[in-house]
């Protein structure tokens, strides 16, 4: 008479798939260029329905309200629909435009209309008044943002960001080795082996 044990196998890891850091990183990444992409269309679709675009301001004329880096959407509308109070952007033959507070309108020749501004940070009007037909009133403006803008807009780094996306898309999408690497013969995974389960109650006896 003899015992003998009966052998069990282990039985396969159910260790949930762990995702790298790297992996996240990207992900995040390529979720912030998508957002970055999809407003970008937005824009695109705001400029072209409702004559909506964006400037910055380069000076603090307009500070506290507005001050210098600030960036804005404005939308282009008849000069004779503006009110006092409202920020407009106005041409300038040979000048830079201005974008300044209206603090008086009245009607101009050949269906125009005289606008007096000055910026909120100045002590004086400007010069002349600005007979106008249209301009580009501000809708809100954000702080600070003109930075970026002008940032992303540098030709090095928007080749930075293309490469660095293209590169991520190629990543995301390159075929990977399985994590479950199970030998279906015997159910074990590869570098493990069967073992002997020993206790109390476990062992067999067989008899000659």
């Amino acid at each position: 008479m003899f015992h003998a044990d009966p052998v069990t196998h282990a039985e396969p890891p159910s260790a949930p798939r762990r995702r790298s850091a790297l992996s996240v990183v990207s992900s995040v990444i390529m979720n912030l260029l998508a957002v970055g992409g999809l407003a970008c269309i937005v824009m695109v679709v705001l400029a072209v329905v409702f004559n909506v675009s964006l400037i910055m301001f380069k000076t603090g004329s307009m500070a506290p309200s507005i001050p210098a880096g600030s960036l804005a959407v404005v939308q282009t509308v008849p000069a004779a629909s503006v009110d006092v109070g409202d920020v407009v952007t106005v041409k300038r033959p040979g000048q830079l435009p201005i974008t300044h507070r209206v603090i008086k309108t009245s009607p101009g020749a050949d269906g125009t209309t005289m606008l007096e501004m000055r910026g909120d940070a100045n002590s004086f009007d400007d010069p002349g008044g600005y007979q106008v037909k249209e301009v580009r009133k501000v809708l809100w403006s954000v702080p600070g943002l003109a930075k970026g803008v002008i940032w992303l807009s540098n030709p090095i780094v928007l080749l930075a960001i293309t490469i660095g996306a293209a590169l991520l898309v190629l990543w995301a999408f390159w075929p990977r080795q399985s994590e479950d690497d199970v030998d279906p013969d015997d159910g074990v995974p590869d570098g493990r082996i069967a073992v002997p389960e020993r206790g109390a109650g476990t062992h067999s006896r067989i008899e000659a």
